[in-house]
């Protein structure tokens, strides 16, 4: 629009001048000053605004994540805001249309960060290019904070090592048959049992209701390493090995733990384990930011 607008004052000057026609004066006088009156407009777009961040969802390195901000204005209107992360190493933002008065809007915008670790936030910029897209007005809010990036996913990798621990529980039986491993056999259905394991076609052969038993896979327990004094680019590619073999022994149903230089996790299971190795993975290599914050 802006354009356009430029193209159009552009050629009714041509024809003032060489026409000499006080309307066609009057007319570039008018659009002239409505260029000028767009600025002003855009700068009383900034004017009495708040943002704070909502809140963000899982960050992993590589793909793009969920971060919102929440902006209001205390008084009149704004339109056509766009939001996004200022001085970091975040690409992606967010905008706006029509921001009313007195309500907070909450604007989304899908994030990516390149490396795993860390990221100091220190603000958030917010521009606007209305009404004719000729001005980009710009003003930026102190807001510091920290976002952890976890590691990269989807890293094809190899096998986990053995077992660190036997079958957790006591006294595991490899033959328990009420589980999901291998078929151990067929028995006829007692009563009150889940008919969800009937094998029909054999029950339809036979015209007696059959069960399919299943031999129990064992839970085990994994102690995940990664090694001291690796280079940063192999450390970064150990963790993403590491963060996808825990997530993928943990999705089995057996516990993980973690072995780092200097820091040792207790083996777990679950989600909320799966989330503490992901913060454990991110802050290796970065222990001085973290003292630097506890201080």
């Amino acid at each position: 629009m802006g354009r356009t607008y430029l193209v159009v004052t552009f050629g009714v000057g041509l024809g003032a001048l060489n026409t000499g026609n006080n309307l066609l004066y009057l007319v570039l006088g008018l659009l002239l000053s409505i260029i000028i009156l767009s600025g002003v407009l855009s700068e009383r777009c900034l004017k009495d605004l708040a943002v704070r961040r909502v809140g963000m969802d899982g960050a992993f390195a590589g793909e793009p994540f969920a971060l919102r901000w929440g902006i209001t204005r205390r008084s009149g209107h704004a339109f056509a805001l766009t939001l996004a992360e200022v001085d970091c190493a975040l690409t992606g933002e967010g905008g706006v249309g029509y921001l009313a008065a007195g309500a907070e809007h909450v604007v989304r915008a899908d994030l990516t960060a390149a490396r795993r670790g860390p990221m100091k936030l220190s603000g958030v910029r917010v521009t606007t290019l209305w009404p004719l897209g000729l001005f980009a007005k710009t003003r930026v809010f102190a807001l510091p904070g920290t976002l952890l990036v976890y590691p990269r996913r989807g890293f094809a990798c190899g096998p986990p090592e053995d077992a660190a621990v036997g079958h957790v529980g006591e006294s595991p039986s490899p033959r328990r048959l009420d589980g999901t491993g291998d078929l151990a056999g067929l028995r006829e259905l007692g009563e009150h049992e889940d008919t969800r394991r009937v094998h029909w076609l054999k029950s339809a052969a036979t015209q007696r209701l059959l069960k399919v038993e299943r031999e129990r896979e064992e839970r085990r327990t994994y102690v995940l390493s990664v090694a001291s004094g690796l280079a940063p680019e192999a450390l970064d590619r150990r963790c993403e090995e590491v963060a996808e073999q825990a997530h993928r022994l943990l999705e089995a149903g057996h516990e993980v733990g973690l072995e780092l230089p200097g820091q040792r996790l207790r083996p777990g299971a679950g989600t909320g384990q799966e989330r503490a190795l992901l913060r454990a993975l991110a802050w290796l290599g970065f222990e001085d930011q973290r003292e630097e914050e506890a201080a």
